[in-house]
């Protein structure tokens, strides 16, 4: 039976300065890194064996995939990066410092922009204000100006379907991608409910490690890190 392994990106420089962050390409601070190569170790400990890993095209999810890789003795290993694993993309948020926001705009408006499933904020009118946006790894890409989770798992789920799921079917595999990205595979892992998925927060850093059927249903599941671990939706 496959396991699938999930991890955060270790702390970018934007989490550090409480900002959103999006699809803006920021580094991980020497904490991110430090998580990034933590987790690989966790993960080691595990007798973990992927064949295949994936990622997004931001570099602090590319980056914490490697210190992961590693302190597992796996740089060797096959990695897809693609842009459907990306941070969803926070819009006219993009950049603002989030608590200065909320006492702009009031802190219900805020996590409803933040936390709703399907209420985006309003669209990043100019993309050039962030190069990262419009370089090119976007190219031939319709890329969002705006995303809720519901739109980032639109576009998670049948990238999920199509490559990254016959490819667990084969056996263990690591992904290391965004809050929001993965909360979107959690959503469809574990068939969280819209209301609930708000509630679902990923640690920094964290591997989870999820433990699948033949026909990819969630049996089990953990973060590595006990003392780091946020509460996981309920099975059944």
């Amino acid at each position: 039976m496959p396991r699938l392994c999930l991890i955060r990106h270790g702390q970018s420089q934007w989490n550090l300065e409480n900002r959103f962050t999006g699809w803006v390409d920021v580094d991980l601070t020497e904490k991110g890194e430090a998580e990034a190569q933590r987790a690989g170790e966790l993960i080691a400990a595990e007798a973990f064996a992927p064949h295949i890993a994936f990622t997004s095209v931001q570099t602090r999810a590319i980056r914490t995939l490697n210190y992961a890789l590693q302190k597992m003795g796996k740089l060797w290993l096959p990695v897809v990066k693609d842009w459907r694993m990306n941070e969803r993309h926070y819009g006219g948020l993009t950049g603002l410092n989030k608590k200065e926001t909320a006492e702009k705009h009031g802190d219900e408006q805020v996590h409803i922009w933040r936390r709703s499933y399907d209420t985006p904020p309003p669209p990043l009118e100019d993309q050039s204000v962030y190069p990262s946006l419009v370089d090119e790894r976007y190219k031939g890409i319709d890329t969002p100006a705006t995303e809720s989770l519901k739109i980032t798992l639109e576009r998670v789920q049948p990238y999920w379907e199509s490559t990254i799921a016959p490819e667990l079917a084969k056996g263990d595999l690591l992904i290391a991608a965004h809050g929001n990205s993965l909360r979107a595979l959690v959503k469809l892992l574990f068939n969280v409910a819209d209301d609930a998925i708000t509630q679902v927060e990923i640690p920094t850093g964290n591997p989870l490690m999820i433990e699948l059927t033949d026909g990819l249903a969630v049996t089990a599941a953990r973060y590595l890190d006990a003392d780091r671990a946020t509460e996981l939706p309920k099975l059944g």
